[in-house]
């Protein structure tokens, strides 16, 4: 199982950090995704670290802003989100998949957690 938290509403410009605690399986023998889905928008990836080799990779509109990172003893993924932007705004799930490294295709991953909602607005 995977459990998203850390939501809620900050001003633009503010920061929040999402957490993705994991149960059942070893974190570090899966490669882990955010995604986010805004209101009437297609969910899509946003970062993701490997379970190669501990890589990350983001989508272009959160690079220099987000940060992904694993803490395995305690199988809890982050992610950072700093400069926060109204249209940062939706609801965050992190998944994970087995095989292979990392994605921002939604498709590849197995697992999904329920999302938690960040709100950007003054």
């Amino acid at each position: 199982q995977l459990q998203a938290s850390g939501g809620g509403l900050v001003q633009p410009g503010g920061s929040l950090r999402l957490s993705c605690a994991v149960s059942g399986f070893t974190l570090d023998d899966y490669s882990i995704g955010w995604f986010r889905q805004a209101p009437g928008k297609e969910r899509e990836g946003v970062s993701c670290i490997s379970r190669l080799d501990d890589s990350t990779h983001y989508a272009d509109s959160v690079k220099g802003r987000f940060t992904m990172s694993r803490d395995n003893a305690k199988n809890t993924v982050y992610l950072q989100m700093n400069s926060l932007k109204p249209e940062d705004t939706a609801v965050y799930y992190c998944a994970a998949r087995s095989a292979g490294g990392s994605s921002l295709n939604l498709n590849n991953y197995n697992y999904w957690g329920q999302g938690t909602l960040v709100t950007v607005s003054s």
